[in-house]
């Protein structure tokens, strides 16, 4: 292998952060993977080593579908930040949960301890259940997504330098200045996901990353393509990251064995208790393609739709899909693994530099002179 040579252009990989008990499948297969501070803390600086740049925490306050125990996810961000020194560790936050104001202060804080590492992914929320319990109300699919720009729109207000005043129908916010302002600017930056329109409108409208659900190029290159020209109309560019659990190993055949397995294995009950609870949010929608409207039951044995990425088989077959995603318009891979405990170090030490290897054959090529252009060159 070569230099591994990384640019702006290049595509960036988060991982998804162990912080719910379960692992990243709703099944009973064997998994090497962990989820206590410590062991979150450990991969989080093996992550560093091997070459991811963002980590995703995960959001939740209720047991269910095999992840029964849960480490707050604001917290933990922070700590994930503290033991690192490069990687870019995102929040998850529902609102309705967290207030807007309350999270800015404390974002900012953490921004300021990591020298500008603090990033927010806003969930606008698909458990019925855990709002619920918390004894938050429940609002219909689109107001959700209402609510959660409002939320954006109050964070980015009070990460500006001046007294900032808002009156929404969720938010309320009275001529305050925060000091200090973060590290970053103009502000952190902001993920969001969602499928439903309501959620394109939103990400083109306010937020800086678009985190999509698992799905083929052609589903892939449709939603970039429409969030882009949507995002056009206000003058706004945004960055895309999709989900994608990876399955590497030394043949197609054995990989494929390992995903059939997780599926055979997969928990029915715990499977047909998460199928309900997300398809009643997708399926609210007019158009009724809410976050996994459109997923088969063997699809949620990885909630986010990960198999339906591709990157299941060799290593060089999973580096190939993923130049193939660069160029669709893929910014990020978010990356679950089976077994935390060695794949995705594996990741990081085997597939990233045939990426890189790929990446910078292809800058390589396009900065060699063409046929044409040699013609006319002397010797």
């Amino acid at each position: 292998m070569g230099l591994n040579v990384m640019s702006e252009k290049s595509i960036k990989f988060a991982y998804w952060v162990s912080n719910l008990s379960g692992g990243q499948v709703v099944s009973d297969i064997e998994q090497a993977t962990g989820w206590s501070t410590e062991y979150n803390i450990a991969l989080a600086q093996t992550a560093e080593r091997v070459g991811f740049e963002y980590a995703l925490t995960a959001t939740r306050f209720l047991g269910g579908y095999k992840a029964d125990g849960q480490h707050e996810s604001v917290i933990l961000t922070s700590a994930l930040l503290q033991a690192t020194k490069k990687l870019r560790v995102i929040a998850a936050v529902l609102p309705g949960i967290w207030p807007p104001a309350l999270l800015a202060k404390l974002a900012t804080t953490a921004d300021h301890l990591s020298q500008g590492r603090w990033a927010v992914n806003v969930v606008s929320g698909w458990f019925k259940e855990e709002f619920n319990a918390l004894g938050e109300p429940w609002l219909e699919h689109d107001e959700r997504y209402r609510r959660s720009e409002e939320f954006i729109r109050v964070l980015k207000g009070l990460w500006s330098d001046a007294p900032f005043t808002f009156k929404g129908d969720f938010y309320r916010i009275n001529a305050l200045a925060y000091k200090p302002q973060p590290v970053q600017r103009p502000h952190p930056e902001i993920f969001q996901g969602g499928n439903s329109k309501a959620a394109r409108q939103m990400a083109a409208r306010v937020s800086d990353w678009y985190f999509m659900n698992g799905g083929s190029l052609e589903v892939l290159k449709a939603q970039i393509d429409e969030v882009s020209a949507e995002a056009a109309k206000h003058s706004r560019k945004l960055k895309f990251a999709v989900n994608a659990f990876v399955i590497a190993r030394d043949t197609e055949a054995e990989a494929r064995a390992v995903q059939e397995d997780i599926v055979r294995l997969a928990d029915p009950e715990a499977i047909a208790g998460f199928a309900n609870a997300v398809k009643q949010a997708g399926l609210a929608t007019d158009d009724k393609l809410g976050m996994w409207a459109q997923s088969r039951q063997q699809d949620l044995v990885q909630p986010n739709d990960g198999f339906k990425t591709g990157l299941i088989g060799t290593r060089e077959q999973i580096a190939d899909r993923i130049v193939q995603l660069r160029a669709i318009g893929i910014d990020l891979v978010l990356v679950g693994v089976l077994n935390y405990d060695w794949e995705l170090a594996h990741f990081g030490e085997k597939i990233i530099p045939l990426v890189r290897d790929r990446e910078n054959a292809t800058v390589s090529g396009a900065n060699q002179p063409s046929d044409a252009e040699l013609d006319g060159v002397a010797v």
